[in-house]
């Protein structure tokens, strides 16, 4: 039972690093506050159905999982 845990939690360390490489960086140049804008466009409004707010969310779901599966490996309560 352990090592199917092991399994599970190295297949999602190594998809929550690929999700992760995937997703654009943060300009600060492009803050809105600086450029004077409200932030209130399209885009914004739309932004989980593009791939970066997807990519965003999926990155919450496997940095969830990482944190449960390490606390149940770390607990030893699998034998």
């Amino acid at each position: 039972m352990k090592l199917a845990f092991t399994i599970v939690y190295i297949v999602v360390a190594l998809l929550l690093t690929v999700i992760v490489l995937f997703q654009k960086g943060k300009d600060p140049r492009s803050a809105g506050a600086v450029m004077g804008n409200s932030g209130d466009t399209f885009f914004s409004k739309n932004k989980s159905n593009t791939r970066e707010g997807m990519l965003e969310k999926l990155t919450a779901v496997f940095a969830v999982l990482f944190i449960i599966l390490s606390v149940v490996l770390s607990l030893d309560l699998l034998k």
